[in-house]
């Protein structure tokens, strides 16, 4: 399971090893119609997290923020409109649209293999959107997904563009999809290509639990570019103290200036190769005991840099 940084939670959220376990266990089994078991393992979902469930669906539930079965209606070039209902809606954070896979092609009633039910209950056997680990089931994901843009493109203009969109295979994978623009434009996989597919057993990783429960419940929170912003003013805060501290010292604004500005470019050398792994960061910890020897290793260090060759000190 991927363990992209996130920043969406501690290791440890409090849920029960073996709650988690017990779920996987009973919904990895599942299969056939996928409207049999949606609805029933999205509640037990969300119990598993500790998140609100949805809302009982009114009269008129295309008024809900958060419900099943929410109706949107299609508008089409000549005017008219087709209705339509997403899966699982909660406005401001996803539209989530649900298909249930089978885990091997299904058996046909007549089938000779088949001596555990009577013919006519043979007739009622669902095999599923697709077979797993098949072309099938891939290309039916992806039309899975680009019905859930459909339906978020379908949604009333004040509600806006929800930042997720989740393509579920009941008990079998979550699909994790965002677009932070508000445009709707480019739902692409989150946190990346690595992470987005997210399996039943992923469940048992705090962090995987962490990013859905935001998901649910704080969408922006998951915004990268905001997390830039968080991280940049940070540390330009730290900046600022360690400028204020050295200046305090007598050292002039300017001075202190380009030094930060120095530390910083090897920081970015050191993170772009051109320095070796940690180099800096192992150069400036062997100086706390040692701060005499401070300033005349960082001169040899950023000489080296200048002019080129091995630093041997």
């Amino acid at each position: 399971m991927s363990g992209s940084d996130t920043g969406t939670g501690p290791r440890d959220d409090g849920i029960d090893a073996a709650a988690v376990d017990a779920f996987i266990d009973r919904w990895e089994k599942s299969g056939g119609s996928e409207s049999a078991n949606f609805q029933m393992f999205a509640g037990e979902l969300c119990d598993l997290l500790g998140l609100p469930g949805p809302d009982p669906s009114e009269e008129r539930n295309e008024y809900n923020d958060y419900t099943f079965e929410r109706r949107i209606d299609f508008k089409h070039d000549d005017g008219s409109t087709s209705p339509g209902r997403i899966d699982l809606y909660r406005r401001g954070c996803f539209v989530m649209e649900a298909k249930q896979s089978a885990k091997r092609a299904g058996r046909k009633a007549g089938d000779p293999r088949q001596t555990d039910m009577l013919p006519e209950d043979a007739m009622q056997v669902r095999t599923g959107t697709a077979v797993r680990g098949t072309r099938g089931w891939d290309g039916a994901m992806r039309a899975a997904k680009r019905q859930a843009e459909g339906y978020a493109r379908a949604l009333p203009e004040e509600h806006g563009w929800p930042p997720f969109v989740l393509v579920v295979d009941v008990g079998h994978v979550f699909e994790v999809y965002a677009d932070f623009s508000g445009q709707g434009k480019n739902y692409a996989q989150f946190p990346d290509r690595e992470g987005y597919s997210i399996p039943l057993a992923g469940l048992r990783d705090p962090e995987v639990r962490a990013r859905l429960r935001a998901v649910w419940t704080d969408p922006q929170s998951l915004d990268p570019a905001r997390r830039s912003a968080e991280v940049t003013r940070d540390i330009a805060e730290r900046l600022a103290r360690i400028a204020r501290s050295l200046e305090d010292r007598g050292r002039h604004p300017e001075e202190v200036a380009e030094f930060l500005m120095r530390c910083l470019f090897t920081m970015f050398a050191e993170d772009v190769g051109l320095l070796p792994e940690k180099g800096f960061e192992t150069l400036l910890g062997g100086m706390v005991d040692t701060p005499q020897h401070f300033a005349p290793a960082l001169e040899g260090l950023w000489q080296v840099m200048d002019e080129g060759g091995v630093q041997t000190g």
